[in-house]
């Protein structure tokens, strides 16, 4: 298999659905802005969608896949009975936890965003929304397990296209939202329960080709199970510690107006490049490390590890460095519409800037979190991850009555990068990776293709200053012009130099 084609088709799906999720949400932003209707529905949509992104975008890949992989090296049968089991189980342990916060779902919502408590309509709102986007928890949770399937046996297609749906079923009901009036945001929130059953559906179409799942009260609780369950809840916190730091923001930004709505914009921005050059290129990998890893190909292993490490600094550093220069002129174009304000635009440049000076780590800690899954090790990455966002809480907290906000990003960055380093410092000290020889020469060369793409990047932005100032109706269209200029340089500069040449598009492993 193809390490770039792989990642390129895993990418692929997801930038078209991150490219409509931009859609979804500048419309979300036209028609909200920052209002309490935008902080309520965001409470009630990031929520569910933390837990998609947690499931989805490696984690459950992280405790399913290694286990799947070693039975499917046994035979298919035991493989078969690996995964029903744990699809019943997880179906009754879900079932169960989204009846249960209904239930309790004032508790818990006053928990997510304890700032909402003294505004009693929002907080009214954001319980009900909430209620009707939690079922979203169970279809994405069980979509995830098929997506896991489905990349063991190396196909990407069908489970990184699947959140395609949630996008185009709420972009469906905003483009009617002239006669949705107030009930606009219920009728987003049931789209988002509608999509999650719909990508279940589309999901089992295809993993139905590979198994064929039932409903059994009467399953048996081995050690593989075991294993498995063992695993997931570290490799849940492990790998989704960015989302985790994320919510965690939005719990202590709720105590400050807009403040949610402003970290949500931005946090849209920089997830795009996330992921791929973090989630796509670790669950890409993951199947392939754990099956070499149990036949014990050391050589394998490190030729995988280094070109995912190196594939992955070619994504995120020049996207870190275009954010960094052109932040409020990409919220600007991007946003700056309708109910969305300057100061709005202003605000969410500042939280984008700062979560960019993060967006390596963030990429690093997704692909190093793959090495420990790969030999079955989510207890090393979860620690390092709960000391990561104990340090994130402490500084959020310690300065967010002096400076607002902003201090949210800042802390998300330092703490991310914190991780990253104590990740790598313990791969090396257990001898699960080291670097090879052309590392760093390639390193190098990323990082100088990095800047000079950034001078030209800040070029372009100066000549097309008067179109990308807030007024300007075509901002939009100029800042794609700058970006896919920006692009094609650093492609060029890097080709030039052998950053990344013709023989990186045909490595296979």
């Amino acid at each position: 298999m193809n390490l770039v084609k792989s990642t390129g088709t895993f990418g692929f799906y997801t930038i078209i659905s991150r490219l409509l999720g931009y859609l979804r949400d500048v419309l979300i932003a036209i028609f909200l802005g920052t209002s309490i209707f935008a902080d309520a529905f965001f409470v009630a949509f990031r929520i569910p969608n933390t837990f998609r992104r947690l499931f989805a975008e490696g984690t459950f890949n992280a405790a399913f896949v290694p286990s799947y992989a070693s039975e499917a090296l046994k035979s298919k049968s035991k493989s078969n009975i690996f995964a029903n089991e744990i699809f019943n189980l997880l179906f009754l342990g879900l079932l169960f936890l989204v009846l249960l916060a209904e239930v309790f779902m004032p508790v818990f919502v006053s928990f997510i965003a304890p700032g909402f408590v003294q505004n009693t309509e929002k907080i009214e709102l954001a319980i009900d929304l909430t209620r009707i986007t939690f079922p979203f928890l169970l279809f994405v949770s069980l979509s995830s397990f098929f997506g896991a399937i489905l990349n063991s046996h190396n196909k990407f297609a069908a489970a990184s296209g699947a959140p395609i749906i949630l996008n185009l079923v709420l972009i469906s009901f905003l483009f009617f939202c002239r006669y949705l009036n107030d009930e606009l945001i219920y009728y987003l929130s049931y789209g988002v329960s509608i999509a999650g059953f719909l990508q279940l559906i589309f999901l089992y179409k295809f993993v139905n080709k590979f198994h064929s799942f039932r409903i059994n009260f009467n399953f048996k609780i081995n050690t593989k199970v075991k294993l498995f369950f063992k695993k997931l809840l570290p490799s849940i916190f492990s790998s989704g510690v960015t989302q985790i730091n994320i919510l965690v923001g939005t719990i202590i930004a709720s105590f400050q107006a807009s403040a949610v709505s402003y970290l949500y914009y931005a946090d849209r921005i920089y997830q795009i490049n996330l992921a791929i050059a973090g989630i796509a290129i670790g669950v890409v990998v993951l199947p392939q490390l754990s099956k070499h890893v149990y036949l014990k190909k050391k050589n394998k292993i490190l030729k995988i590890q280094n070109k995912a490490l190196e594939l992955s600094m070619f994504l995120s550093l020049p996207a870190s460095v275009a954010l960094l220069i052109g932040s409020e002129e990409i919220i600007s174009a991007l946003f700056g519409y309708g109910s969305y304000s300057k100061e709005a635009v202003s605000n969410s440049a500042k939280a984008l800037y700062f979560f960019s000076l993060g967006l390596p780590a963030f990429a690093l800690i997704k692909v190093f979190s793959t090495f420990f899954f790969a030999n079955n090790d989510t207890k090393t990455p979860f620690y390092i991850s709960l000391v990561s966002v104990i340090l994130n809480i402490v500084i959020s907290l310690y300065y967010f009555q002096s400076i607002g906000f902003i201090i949210i990003p800042i802390a998300t960055s330092i703490s991310s990068w914190f991780n990253s380093i104590i990740l790598f410092f313990y791969l090396r000290k257990k001898d699960l990776f080291k670097f090879n020889k052309v590392f760093f020469v390639k390193l190098f060369k990323i990082i100088l293709a990095s800047v000079i793409m950034g001078i030209f990047f800040n070029y372009l932005i100066s000549i097309f200053q008067n179109q990308l100032i807030y007024e300007h109706n075509f901002k939009s269209f100029y800042l794609i012009l700058s970006v896919f200029l920006g692009l094609v340089f650093f492609l060029l500069i890097s080709f030039f130099i052998k950053a990344f040449n013709y023989k990186d598009l045909q490595l296979k492993y």
